[in-house]
């Protein structure tokens, strides 16, 4: 058991330092060429998804700019998650363009698919990224932006415990650090 918690120790600090830019993420979105794997990008840096949630998400799911999780990670029936206002309306032309309604998954592909998707828009740009990077985005770009540690935590990425939090947010560098 102590090697388990001394690998997971390592590997949360190989991530720690492994924040990506915002004009990366930005490219990758914006190279993509299909709607439906911008929106898979899109919801995840923007929106701070777990890739399970975002490839589980119906449309019945979704109201406004609110997407109702079920089954989330946490353990709990549901949570809430919030879009962007342009997210919102990409993904509501994506659903209506597709004729999608109801119980229709919006992503109707699995774990692997979206995996390989994410690292090969990654490739492109000679960098290596996995979803779950996407989703250290989200919450390093909104820390950047002044958004306090507790709305990040609880409402960004619905982590229980701030702790956990803090371990998804990379060191500020002294660029950043002056503005």
């Amino acid at each position: 058991m102590r090697h388990y918690s001394a690998k997971l120790s390592r590997r949360r600090t190989k991530y720690q330092q492994k924040i990506l830019q915002r004009e990366t993420i930005d490219e990758m979105i914006y190279n993509t060429k299909k709607m439906r794997d911008r929106l898979i990008l899109e919801r995840q840096a923007r929106c701070g998804l777990r890739i399970g949630e975002l490839l589980r998400m119906k449309v019945s799911d979704i109201s406004d700019r609110a997407i109702t999780l079920q089954e989330p990670k946490s353990g709990k029936e549901s949570e809430m998650a919030y879009m962007p206002e342009n997210v919102s309306r990409k993904l509501a032309e994506y659903v209506k363009d597709k004729a999608l309604h109801g119980e229709d998954r919006i992503s109707p592909i699995c774990y692997s698919t979206a995996r390989s998707l994410i690292r090969g828009l990654g490739a492109r740009l000679n960098i290596h990224v996995s979803p779950h990077d996407l989703r250290r985005y989200s919450a390093t770009y909104a820390s950047r932006n002044g958004n306090p540690l507790e709305v990040e935590s609880k409402v960004i990425l619905r982590h229980q415990d701030l702790k956990t939090t803090q371990v998804y947010l990379g060191k500020i560098s002294e660029t950043e650090a002056i503005r």
